[in-house]
C-alpha cells in the first residue's frame, strides 16, 4: 500500500497538473491527459492488481479503505501546517447549514431537470439496448450506434452530478464572495455542457435508428436542450471558463 512519503512524492511531480481532475469527464479510457493527471496515476499504481479493481472484490475495499485513511492523515498534517483545526468545523451550526445547502441545492429547478432528463434516459434504455446494440453490430460503417449508446450511458448519470455540484457551489460563492478565484461553479457547469454537447448529438445518431420511437427521441432531445440552454443562463460565464490541461488560454484576450 502506498505510504504518505511516496504520496507526497508523486504529488510533486512536475508533470502533474494541478486541479486537472476536477473539471473532466471522467472518462479515463478516452482522455489525452492521463499522463498530466494525478487522480490516473494513482489508480493506475494503487489497483494494478487485477482482484483490487474488482468492485466484488474485498481486495478492492481494503486498498480503498487504506488510501482513504492515508489521504485523511495528509489533510489532517496540512490542516495543521496551515493553523485550521478540522475538529472545529464539524459544528451542529456548520452541519445543519450544510445540510440546508445541499437541501437548496436538491430542489434547484436546474437540479431536478437533470434528475428529469437522468431518468427519461434510464426509462428509454430499458427493453431497447439489447436490440440497439445488435442493430449497431450490425451497423460497423456509416453512422455508428454503438458509439452513440456509449455516449449517451457515460453521461446518463453524470450530467446530474455535476448540474447538482455546479448550483451546489454557486450558493457557496454568493454567500462567501470568492472574487479572486475562478469559480468552481463555472467549471463544473462547463462540463455539464460539454456532456448536454455530446448527448444531444449521440441522441441525434439514436434518431436515426428509432423508427416507432423518433417522438419520443425527439423530446428528449429538446427536453436536453432546454436545460443546456438553462444552464448557460445560470451560469453566463461557464463556456468561457479555462479548464487545467483541457483548454487553452486565448493569449490575444
Amino acid at each position: 500500500m502506498m505510504n504518505r512519503d511516496r504520496l507526497k512524492k508523486l504529488a510533486a511531480e512536475e508533470r502533474f497538473i494541478p486541479g486537472i481532475y476536477n473539471y473532466c469527464d471522467r472518462w479515463c479510457e478516452r482522455c489525452p491527459q492521463t499522463s498530466h493527471c494525478l487522480n490516473f496515476s494513482l489508480s493506475e499504481e494503487e489497483f494494478s492488481d487485477p482482484e483490487t479493481k474488482d468492485i466484488r472484490n474485498k481486495a478492492f475495499w481494503n486498498k480503498l479503505s487504506g488510501i482513504l485513511g492515508e489521504t485523511m492523515e495528509l489533510l489532517r498534517e496540512s490542516a495543521k501546517e496551515w493553523g485550521v483545526d478540522l475538529e472545529t468545523l464539524d459544528s451542529t451550526g456548520d452541519i445543519e447549514n450544510l445540510r440546508l445547502k445541499n437541501r437548496a441545492a436538491e430542489n434547484h429547478l436546474l437540479c431536478r431537470a437533470a434528475k428529469s432528463y437522468t431518468d427519461m434516459a434510464k426509462d428509454w434504455f430499458e427493453g431497447r439496448e439489447t436490440l440497439l446494440l445488435e442493430t449497431a453490430a450490425a451497423a460497423r460503417e456509416g453512422v455508428s450506434l454503438e458509439e452513440a449508446i456509449e455516449v449517451i450511458r457515460w453521461y446518463q448519470y453524470f450530467i446530474s452530478a455535476k448540474v447538482m455540484r455546479a448550483v451546489r457551489g454557486k450558493i457557496d460563492e454568493e454567500e462567501e464572495r470568492f472574487d479572486e478565484f475562478p469559480s468552481d461553479s463555472d467549471g463544473s457547469a462547463k462540463i455539464a455542457l460539454i456532456a448536454m454537447d455530446r448527448s444531444i448529438s449521440a441522441w441525434a445518431v439514436i434518431r436515426h435508428y428509432a423508427g416507432d420511437d423518433d417522438e419520443r427521441v425527439m423530446e428528449i432531445i429538446v427536453f436536453l436542450d432546454g436545460l443546456k440552454q438553462a444552464m448557460e443562463k445560470t451560469f453566463p460565464n461557464a463556456r468561457s471558463f479555462i479548464r487545467p490541461g483541457f483548454d487553452r488560454v486565448d493569449q490575444n484576450q
